[in-house]
Parts: C-alpha cells; sequence; structure tokens
C-alpha cells in the first residue's frame, strides 16, 4: 500500500518526516526482549512538528481560557533563547472573539507582531483551544493521503507511559478524500505545557481500512485446532531459552516465527 505525503501548508519541506521506530527511550532494558510490545510501539507512523533543528516552543495551558505559546531559537551556544511569546485568551462562555496578546523578549524584534502571530499558527490551532477546556492543537509536519478505501488514525505516542502524561482525542479522518491537516489535539490541566522540538514528535498515525468487520464464534473444530497450535507454540518456546548478559532469561520464539511469516 502506499501513503503520499504533502508538507504542513504553513511551513512547507520544514521538519522531519514521518518515520517508523519500535523503541522508548523510556522503557526498561527488558521491553527489547518483548516483541509484542515493540510491534505496538512501531504502529505506523511517529510525526514530527513543522521545526527547524534550532527551533523549538513552549505550549502551556494556564486555566480560565489562557493559553500561552513561546517560540524559541537555539543560540551560537547550545542555549535556548525565547523571542516571543503569544497569549491566547478565549472569551467569556467561548462566545465572541478570543484575544492574541503578543509580547518580545527583545526590546528591538526583528519580526512583526502578525508574523509573531503567523509563525505560533504554523504550530498550533488557535481555533481548536478550549474545546474542550485544557486542550491544546498541535500541528504535524507532514500530511497525508490515503488510498481509496483508507482511513488514517491519529494517535499519541503508543507506549509513552513515563508521567505525566497528557491525555489526546483519538481521531479517525477519511484522508483518501478529505486533505486533512495533522493535528494532535491534547487535553492539559492549568499549569501543564507541552514542549515542541525538531527531533521529538508529537503523536503516531496508522492506516486502516474503511470495511465492515464481521465477527463470529468459533466452531468446535476451529477451537480444537487454536489449542493444538497452542499447545505446541509453548512446548516449543519452553525448549527455546536464552539468557541475557544481565541475567535475564527470555524466549526469542516468538520473534522467530514472526519473521518465518514473512515472505
Amino acid at each position: 500500500m502506499e501513503v503520499r505525503l504533502f508538507s504542513n501548508s504553513s511551513r512547507p519541506g520544514v521538519g522531519l518526516k514521518p518515520r517508523r521506530e519500535s523503541q522508548r527511550p523510556l522503557l526498561p532494558q527488558h521491553a527489547r526482549h518483548c516483541p509484542v510490545l515493540e510491534a505496538g510501539s512501531a504502529l505506523g507512523f511517529l510525526v514530527y512538528p513543522p521545526l527547524e533543528p534550532n527551533e523549538s516552543f513552549h505550549i502551556e495551558y494556564q486555566g480560565d481560557g489562557r493559553y500561552q505559546f513561546i517560540y524559541c531559537l537555539s543560540t551560537p551556544g547550545g542555549k535556548w533563547e525565547a523571542i516571543f511569546s503569544v497569549t491566547v485568551v478565549l472569551p467569556v462562555g467561548s462566545i465572541g472573539m478570543m484575544k492574541e496578546e503578543v509580547a518580545f523578549m527583545n526590546r528591538q524584534p526583528s519580526i512583526s507582531r502578525e508574523t509573531a502571530v503567523s509563525i505560533a499558527r504554523a504550530f498550533i490551532v488557535p481555533e481548536d483551544l478550549g474545546t474542550p477546556p485544557g486542550a491544546i492543537s498541535l500541528r504535524g509536519a507532514t500530511n497525508f493521503q490515503t488510498p481509496a478505501g483508507w482511513d488514517t488514525v491519529y494517535t499519541p505516542i503508543f507506549n509513552m507511559i513515563e508521567r505525566p502524561v497528557a491525555p489526546m482525542l483519538v481521531v479517525r479522518v477519511e484522508t483518501d478524500w478529505y486533505p486533512h491537516e495533522t493535528e494532535f489535539r491534547y487535553v492539559l490541566q492549568p499549569g501543564e505545557g507541552i514542549p515542541g522540538a525538531y527531533n521529538l514528535p508529537i503523536g503516531q498515525v496508522f492506516f486502516v481500512p474503511r470495511e465492515e468487520i464481521t465477527v463470529r464464534d468459533c466452531s468446535e473444530e476451529e477451537l480444537a485446532a487454536i489449542r493444538r497450535s497452542r499447545e505446541e507454540y509453548f512446548r516449543e518456546k519452553a525448549a527455546l531459552k536464552v539468557m541475557t548478559p544481565y541475567g535475564l532469561q527470555y524466549s526469542p520464539h516468538y520473534l522467530r516465527q514472526s519473521r518465518s511469516q514473512k515472505p
């Protein structure tokens, strides 16, 4: 199957391409010996923000309808320097115009207020803020067009379990006909924020066919075959054990069987 890519409309060509990654940096080391866990992590593709290597941002929910976006650039010495902030204030009752307050950290800014707001809008969707309260939509660097009959599912990054973990609204979009701009909508508590960096993924996508799925109970013959298969698998797994240098014993039988199924 082929999925076509097109760039963030505000910053075309900026940001890392989507990629598969089976490992997670903060999982225990023994997760490397769990092929089903790594297969879950590698489902689909990680998506990155439309940032250059010398750019970063931080978006925070301050509570009471206030959100602050801070845009930063790296200095020659490698430190991050805040350039400007955009504070979005939602109207009372969420009805009416929202305010966008721009503050420059330099007394002689090199860009205008309008440019600062435009830069912020390349990374977040102000119109989605506060739906529901605390919601922040992050834009991806890459959008997807799927083949006919296939949808794109937008999710948080799988198996990132370190706390705090911001919940995210998972959506499924018919990207074979709808030119959807990739976004990931997280829901924060007051005082929580999300950083954005060139090499830091902001979400994960995978693709599913848009077809009806029927389920039925197994027949007695099928159940008997499943039992025989299970017994055979666990017998072969028990006969194949490997000891790691740090004393963990595991069986690579599942991984070997999985690889043998592939053409």
